[in-house]
């Protein structure tokens, strides 16, 4: 039976990438802070603790593990993000985690690694025209990524391709644009553009009004989790190294993307549009080398991902008005 390790692992994507790993017939253990919110963890085993601890990094990775994940990060959404508030801690925490988990793969042998980066790396001046970004994956330099937590993610890209090349990591890297689905953040202040508007448009009763920070012009992908599950394992077990975007080409302004929800909500609410962070005016995955290279493209269109994560939230948010 082979054995995988997720760091993150009572995250959003790592808990899903558990799940799969688990139906896919492997032995898992999960490391984290925390265990998963939503749902029971499906590791074998799980493991709490602090990943900027080199101690305890060294302690949860066994030697030869055939596969690790290395999807820990300090991270949120825009509120997060882009208020400047958090940067300190966003590019400490990430980058004492990252130089922790290089070092110890190659001591322990680990045979596989992957990396999640973010398209959050892609140069701000790419990305000013909503309709016309320019996010492939050789556009990253000369670099001005949005973000400190953009600046972590490729100055971690660099120190993952500098232990392959000087010691013989086999690191595989992939750029998320905008993973989203069931049992993700919602309502804690770290939740994203697609579980954010679902959480407003389910609160809010027809004729009612919501706020979205910005014009609600700038645009952007997302990718239902499934999708990026299945880039992430094949990429993982692949000969390429990357990095490489996973993502949707499916672009839409965020006004639209609320739109689109109230339709499966089946709810007329009022947009108010409001100062507040809102990142790069447009980002969109450029999928033309992971399709090429590795045969990859997502299944589920935007509204049947949403539909999924929509249906998820309205159930969470009236569980929490049950309890009040």
């Amino acid at each position: 039976m082979k054995k995988a390790i997720v760091l993150g692992a009572g995250g959003f994507i790592g808990s899903h990438l558990v799940k799969r790993l688990k139906s896919e017939g492997y032995w898992v253990k999960g490391v984290d802070l925390k265990l998963p919110e939503y749902s029971k963890t499906a590791a074998d085993e799980f493991v709490q603790g602090d990943l900027r601890n080199l101690e305890f990094v060294s302690s949860v990775i066994e030697k030869n593990t055939d596969e690790l994940y290395q999807l820990a990060a300090d991270m949120g959404g825009a509120g997060y993000i882009f208020t400047g508030e958090h940067d300190a801690d966003v590019m400490h925490n990430s980058a004492q985690i990252n130089l922790n988990v290089a070092r110890v793969c190659v001591e322990k042998n680990v045979k596989a690694v992957f990396y999640s980066s973010s398209a959050c790396v892609y140069p701000e001046y790419n990305q000013l025209d909503p309709l016309n970004p320019k996010c492939a994956e050789n556009t990253v330099y000369p670099a001005q990524p949005d973000s400190e937590y953009g600046w972590e993610k490729l100055f971690s890209e660099r120190l993952y391709l500098s232990y392959k090349r000087n010691y013989g990591l086999n690191v595989k890297i992939a750029r998320y644009h905008n993973v989203y689905g069931p049992e993700g953040a919602w309502n804690n202040g770290k939740e994203k553009a697609p579980a954010a508007l679902c959480r407003k448009i389910a609160q809010t009763d027809n004729g009612g009004t919501i706020e979205i920070w910005g014009d609600g012009k700038q645009t952007r992908s997302f990718l239902f989790i499934d999708d990026c599950l299945d880039a992430t394992t094949n990429l993982l077990r692949s000969v390429k190294t990357g990095p490489y975007n996973i993502g949707s080409e499916e672009m839409i302004s965020i006004n639209d993307f609320a739109k689109l929800i109230m339709r499966i909500a089946d709810k007329n609410v009022h947009i108010k549009n409001i100062e507040g962070p809102e990142g790069v005016r447009g980002r969109c995955s450029d999928n033309t080398i992971i399709l090429k290279d590795l045969n990859w493209k997502p299944i589920y269109s935007l509204e049947q991902g949403i539909s999924h994560t929509y249906s998820w939230i309205a159930k969470q948010v009236e569980q929490m008005f049950s309890k009040a």
